[in-house]
């Protein structure tokens, strides 16, 4: 089977020119820094222009309007967008990948060591890999990926096209607890599920609880980084994307299209508007209702304001010395 592409067939597949040799070819994608004969690269961020000169790759993927200062020796596909380019272009490796993987002897979907109860329903085309436990109930549909060490608990739903990266747990009982009169705490029966729509992927050691009754839901295109925490009835809407180390307390509701940075917190029973950045390290402590705002500090308030207030409490502490 073919495992190469041109220069000019890229430009084809991605909408972009060809500046050099269009029969150049490459077999895999590469970092630009690690840039060899036979790879494809790319470059958009300014900080990395010195590995466009030194770099060995046949291909490079530059902006349209990039000017080189020196000689570059790879046929240059020039792109709106390279960073575009390259997920599409990474897009077609994968499935190339996929067809070689349907062409060997691993022809079977499931791995060896992985527990289904006979009640649960696996999607055609999904991938089940090692050590997986899938729990009664459970509906996992088309074209999916579930690595090694995922945990599924009975009666949670996963869409089409979901990824949920090694040791993840989906559907563990909610943080549920009510208080006793001798100070002890009672269980209080998480009954509900776990939802995935279409086209997530969770990140590696991430756990999204069940809900206490009805769902805890993360709707279509959501991205989970690893080591993430989601708490019983949170509802993550539409392409939002969470990154490293974050959590979000029960009963939230998260909008669509947010991105939340690495180690950050939001606490439970509220709201986050749509199109909501949260910055690194920060955490929401009530309602965030107009939508598209960026978001700094513990607790975090609005970008601008956050940087005239560290402004003044910087020169505070120069007159304090």
């Amino acid at each position: 089977m073919r495992g190469s592409i041109s220069a000019q067939e890229i430009a084809e597949l991605l909408g972009g020119t060809v500046e050099g040799n269009p029969q150049a070819t490459a077999s895999a994608p590469a970092r630009i820094e690690h840039g060899k004969p036979g790879t494809v690269c790319f470059f958009a961020n300014p900080k990395y222009e010195h590995y466009v000169y030194e770099c060995k790759a046949d291909i490079l993927l530059v902006s349209k309007d990039f000017q080189p200062k020196q000689p570059v020796s790879a046929t240059m596909v020039r792109l709106d967008d390279p960073y575009a380019g390259v997920a599409a272009l990474l897009e077609w490796f994968n499935s190339l990948r996929r067809q070689r993987r349907r062409g060997n002897s691993l022809r079977c979907r499931f791995a060896y060591n992985i527990s289904v109860a006979a009640s649960a329903r696996i999607g055609r085309g999904s991938r089940i890999y090692p050590q997986v436990y899938i729990g009664p109930r459970v509906r996992i549909g088309r074209d999916c990926i579930i690595y090694p060490g995922v945990k599924i608990y009975h009666d949670c739903v996963i869409g089409d096209n979901c990824i949920i990266h090694a040791n993840s747990v989906i559907g563990s009982d909610g943080f549920g607890f009510a208080p006793v009169g001798d100070g002890s705490y009672k269980k209080i029966p998480q009954t509900g599920n776990v939802v995935l729509e279409r086209d997530v992927e969770i990140g590696a050691c991430t756990t999204i609880d069940r809900s206490t009754m009805g769902s805890t839901i993360i709707h279509s295109g959501v991205k989970i980084d690893n080591l993430c925490q989601v708490a019983h009835n949170v509802e993550i809407g539409d392409n939002t994307v969470i990154a490293a180390q974050s959590g979000i307390a029960g009963s939230t509701k998260v909008g669509k299209q947010c991105v939340i940075g690495g180690q950050s917190g939001i606490i439970g029973h509220i709201e986050v508007a749509d199109n909501t950045t949260l910055a690194a390290r920060s955490g929401i402590i009530g309602n965030v209702r107009k939508e598209g705002e960026i978001l700094l500090g513990f607790p975090a308030f609005d970008r601008k304001e956050y940087l005239k207030a560290y402004a003044a409490f910087k020169a505070a502490a120069k007159k304090s010395k």
